[in-house]
């Protein structure tokens, strides 16, 4: 069933009992995510935290891509004040109490790749393919993820996928520990909504409790981190070498 009023570029919808299906859908872009999108998505995420009748949360993206990561047209605007609106996302991702799982097909880009870090479940179709271009775009690391990636892929290989920043596959992504596991193409939704099926079935309080204590003991070095990275990066992103990469990758 589909949910009324769904927010800019997203499909919300409820396809079976306890189980929020949140489909980022701007499939000409990718599902490049701007400033419309990253709030369409916070509103959604917090309304799965507060409806009691939702159990689960998947996260996908139409037309077979997940996310090309952020939309460097937003880039070019240096205006800062206060959060950006992705990092506004990435707080309210990582506050929800329910199970947020992640299902990625396609390409997987930038945010595309760090917000998998503040999922608790995540399944990957064999032929997707992820990256974290931040150093190539004259960026630095976020969504926590100079912390987070060393701690689930170890601090060679988090080193290797955020210096280097070169594509990497499903199965490379399975060994960082950035999805549960890589699937047959086309499957990663299946498989996604069929652990929600799973864990909507549990009682409610018991995944709540669980989730909270499997992220209690990193939380406060997260949320740190979150803030510190996101300092960086827009200083970084307002520089003229930021600037005229996003300029020369729009343009190409």
């Amino acid at each position: 069933m589909m949910c009324e009023s769904a927010p800019p570029n997203l499909r919300v919808a409820d396809p079976e009992p306890g189980i929020r299906l949140v489909t980022i859908d701007r499939p000409e872009r990718r599902n490049a995510l701007d400033r419309a999108t990253y709030a369409g998505l916070t509103a959604a995420i917090v309304a799965v935290a507060r409806d009691e009748a939702v159990r689960a949360v998947v996260l996908t993206g139409a037309g077979g891509c997940f996310t090309a990561g952020n939309d460097l047209k937003d880039f070019q605007d240096v205006e800062t004040g206060g959060d950006s609106p992705g990092l506004t996302f990435l707080k309210a991702l990582r506050a929800c109490p329910k199970p947020v799982l992640a299902a990625v097909e396609g390409h997987a880009v930038g945010i595309g790749t760090t917000l998998l870090l503040h999922c608790d479940l995540a399944y990957a179709g064999d032929g997707a393919r992820f990256r974290l271009p931040f150093t190539a775009l004259g960026l630095s690391p976020e969504g926590g993820s100079s912390y987070l990636l060393p701690l689930v892929a170890g601090s060679k290989r988090a080193a290797e996928l955020l210096m280097l920043g070169e594509p990497f596959t499903a199965a490379e992504a399975a060994a960082a520990g950035l999805v549960n596991a890589a699937v047959p193409a086309g499957m990663a939704l299946e498989t996604a909504l069929g652990k929600a099926r799973a864990l909507a079935a549990l009682p409610p309080l018991s995944i709540a409790a669980t989730k909270q204590a499997l992220r209690r003991g990193h939380e406060e070095a997260v949320v740190r981190t979150l803030g510190e990275e996101a300092e960086v990066f827009h200083a970084l992103r307002r520089a003229p070498e930021a600037q005229a990469a996003f300029a020369a990758f729009l343009h190409r």
